[in-house]
């Protein structure tokens, strides 16, 4: 712990005073203080004043939510009906980045701000997930809780105001920034369940402890400076059933020794996270010159299937009783902005910045072996590097043009943007990829290593410039319009445009609506990475898939072709009633049209590709409701919210049953929130009921054995209480999944024979009741 402190200290340091520096030279975009919600270049306007929909979650919803494992995704889960975390297990990369989605769309769907700058995705795609199967995702747990100010998320298409990725909506995390006082947190918690399928046995595991702390200070005259950083321990957590041999494993002695017995384990890895961020500005003259950044290196564990002592891919020399691959990730991520801003020049208010991001993720396996090596095999291995780096220049400008014409002036804002970025990825070790002497499985179980030929090494450039307008045409009609222009110099370009109105009927009501085009461009994972992976084939038989470039000659022979941007046409009408804090509701429909979407395709000969086979459409609603009230002695501030979502593959004949299970009924077609915070006096009791949506699973065995099984919704209780002891001193006490809940077990069809007796695709997840008490203390 203490080397990676001093180490994400010395990155920090050395990126800070890089970045102070060549302020002056360089600078950057939009969101600080006076901008309140992402959407808008102009004025900051209230949400319910907004055309198009967005939540805004504050500080105070975000102290009083406890995310078990102190996550950034679980918390927009916990929050946000439109947003779904999925626990992903056995899924390879996916046990180590975790994608989400919004409006059910796909994890590469949406675009993620900080302080309005646009972060980089993950240097993995997800290709052994079953939600998000082939995304790129931005992986939201490198952002650690204690920096976050408040959560803005935009759910409605925004290619035209922010480039591409945006199809699904925009998540602006605003970096806390107040330049005194400060927090210190500490929190401890465990799972505590029964479960079913080993004769309801109490098991406590996934024990988590997490410190943070935050301060912020008066630097110069009138500058400021917000440091803190977090770090988090969290234990596995296993969900087993007890399951009997496969038919298709032999049948010898050591093998039937474990017919039955419970040798797998589904659920959380272990973890092992340490954060840091910081947020600055100083006066410049006239103008003023901020920079902010944030890093995190989480250092993780996932499972993979277990192997039985005699088979193809055993080794009983080396383990006589089978053995269960654990998959590590080290992954380490950061994303350092500075910029100057001021006002004058071109009568215009004016922003110029840098942003530079990377994560680089290094992955491997240990209690494995490479069988074809046979007793020479290690039983450790390195699979190998991805890095992917994004440095992003920006230039805004915002001017407000008086006109007799309107009510309010005339909102002009205007850019470009330059943005380059660079995928590395590096072969592993050579016994986790190479061909031994015997005739057994090859490479790293619950790898392969990537292997040397297959690295990549891919850049680009891209060009953008923007224009968007907006104006209040009477005190009582707001439009705008917006459109961008983006090249890329390695497949082309895309115009996009938007507009957007909301007209106030009366004080109380209005109603709203936008259409507009979106894209997203492919990434260079997508196009550039090559590699193994372990997914179900024949029978439900682990198989090894190859995943090639869409340049590659065999890729080519099997039909890939270059990829192309995916094109989206959003439209949302909706309404608003705002009754002042008492009572606000909002309700919005929306359609989302996706062509030439970008997914895995499975080939002949075990062979994949990404591409752009799929047309989709997404249709659903939201409603949201809130209001505070008094209660007894205390007030009650009170919500309760719905997503509905359902995507159609409109050309279903090029998928098969499992690609289009992944994409139209896998992910939950609805969510539904409701919560209470009562205060009264020193004290304070939270109660959220959640009720998460049907979800269904379907697999494509071979020879016509396609089971399918739908899991039913399922509700989740959270609460919990919460006492100031002092001013100052803070203790809560709480229960996530109060009632201790699981997702419908799975059928034996689908189950693994017994071992895998929960899917992964249900909100509420497998781990079952999480309790857990923290303290704060704010100075």
């Amino acid at each position: 712990m203490n080397q990676k402190i001093k180490f994400a200290a010395t990155i920090i340091a050395a990126l800070s005073s890089s970045l102070f520096a060549t302020a002056f030279a360089i600078a950057q975009d939009d969101v600080t203080e006076e901008v309140v919600v992402v959407g808008t270049r102009g004025d900051a306007r209230d949400p319910l004043d907004s055309a198009v929909p967005i939540d805004v979650i504050g500080a105070d919803e975000i102290a009083e939510v406890h995310s078990f494992g102190g996550e950034l995704g679980e918390l927009l889960q916990a929050l946000s009906p439109s947003f779904n975390f999925p626990r992903q297990s056995n899924s390879g990369v996916g046990d180590h980045v975790r994608a989400a989605q919004l409006r059910g769309m796909n994890p590469d769907h949406v675009l993620v701000l900080v302080n309005g700058k646009r972060q980089h995705p993950a240097s993995v795609a997800a290709l052994e997930s079953k939600i998000g199967l082939g995304a790129n995702p931005f992986d939201f747990n490198t952002i650690a809780l204690n920096s976050i100010k408040r959560i803005e998320i935009l759910r409605d298409g925004a290619g035209a105001q922010y480039g591409s990725d945006a199809i699904a909506g925009v998540i602006n995390i605003v970096l806390k920034d107040a330049n005194e006082g400060g927090t210190v947190t500490a929190s401890y918690g465990a799972h505590r369940t029964d479960l079913e399928p080993i004769g309801d046995q109490t098991i406590t595991d996934g024990h988590t402890v997490s410190i943070a702390a935050d301060y912020g200070f008066e630097v110069g005259d009138g500058g400021s400076l917000r440091i803190g950083g977090e770090y988090r321990e969290r234990n596995p957590t296993n969900r087993a059933g007890i399951g009997v041999l496969p038919f298709f494993e032999d049948q010898t002695p050591a093998n039937l020794a474990l017919d039955p017995a419970r040798v797998f384990s589904p659920g959380d890895g272990g973890a092992d996270d340490i954060y840091l961020f910081y947020n600055a500005s100083l006066p410049a003259g006239e103008n003023e010159f901020y920079t902010f950044g944030r890093y995190s290196n989480r250092e993780t564990e996932g499972t993979g299937f277990f192997r039985y002592p005699n088979g193809f891919e055993s080794v009983p020399s080396l383990h006589p009783n089978g053995f269960r691959p654990i998959t590590l990730g080290d992954n380490t991520d950061f994303s350092f902005s500075a910029g100057l801003r001021g006002s004058g020049f071109l009568q215009s208010d004016w922003d110029i910045s840098v942003t530079l991001g990377q994560n680089d993720f290094e992955s491997g396996v240990k209690d494995s072996a490479n069988p074809s090596l046979g007793p020479a095999s290690p039983t450790s291995f390195d699979l190998g590097s991805f890095q992917f780096t994004q440095l992003t220049l920006n230039a805004d400008l915002v001017r407000e043009i008086d006109t007799d014409s309107f009510a309010g002036p005339l909102t002009l804002a205007y850019g470009v943007e330059i943005r380059t970025e660079d995928y590395e990825t590096t072969a592993g070790d050579p016994a986790s990829f190479e061909i031994g002497p015997i005739d057994a499985a090859v490479g790293a179980q619950a790898g392969p290593g990537l292997a040397e030929g297959s690295e990549a090494d891919a850049d680009r450039l891209i060009y953008s410039v923007y224009v968007d307008v907006g104006a209040d045409l009477t005190d009582q009609f707001t439009v705008g319009a917006a459109a961008r222009f983006e090249d890329y110099d390695d497949f082309g370009n895309q115009l996009t445009g938007k507009l957007s109105g909301i007209y106030h009927l009366s004080d109380e009501f209005s109603i709203r609506a936008a259409v507009g085009t979106s894209f997203r461009a492919p990434s260079l994972v997508q196009t550039s990475f090559e590699n193994s992976t372990t997914n179900f084939g024949a029978g439900g038989m682990l198989e090894l898939f190859g995943l090639l470039p869409v340049s590659d000659p065999v890729a080519i022979a099997n039909g890939a072709v270059p990829l192309e941007e995916e094109s989206a046409t959003n439209v949302s009408v909706g309404f608003v009633v705002d009754m002042g804090p008492a009572f606000e509701l909002t309700v919005d429909w929306f359609q989302i049209d996706v062509d030439d979407r970008i997914s895995l395709f499975s080939a002949a000969n075990n062979v994949l590709y990404f591409s752009n086979l799929v047309d989709t459409e997404t249709t659903g609603f939201d409603v949201v409701l809130s209001g505070t009230t008094d209660l007894g002695s205390g007030s009650l501030n009170w919500s309760a919210s719905y997503n509905n979502s359902e995507t159609d593959v409109q050309n279903p004949g090029v998928l098969g049953v499992e690609d289009l299970n992944t994409i139209e009924t896998a992910p939950p077609e609805d969510k539904f929130i409701a919560s209470g915070t009562w205060k009264v006096d020193r004290y304070s009791l939270l109660l959220r009921a959640t009720q998460f949506g049907d979800t269904t699973r379907i697999f494509d065995f071979g020879g016509g054995f396609e089971p399918e099984q739908t899991y039913e919704s399922v509700w989740s209780i959270d609460a919990e209480f919460a006492a100031n002891i002092t001013e100052a001193w803070t203790v809560a006490v709480g229960a996530d999944n109060l009632t201790d809940e699981y997702p419908d077990l799975s059928s034996d069809d689908i189950n693994f024979f017994g071992h895998l007796p929960y899917d992964v695709l249900s909100g509420i997840g497998m781990n079952g009741a999480y309790y857990y008490v923290r303290t704060q203390f704010d100075f």
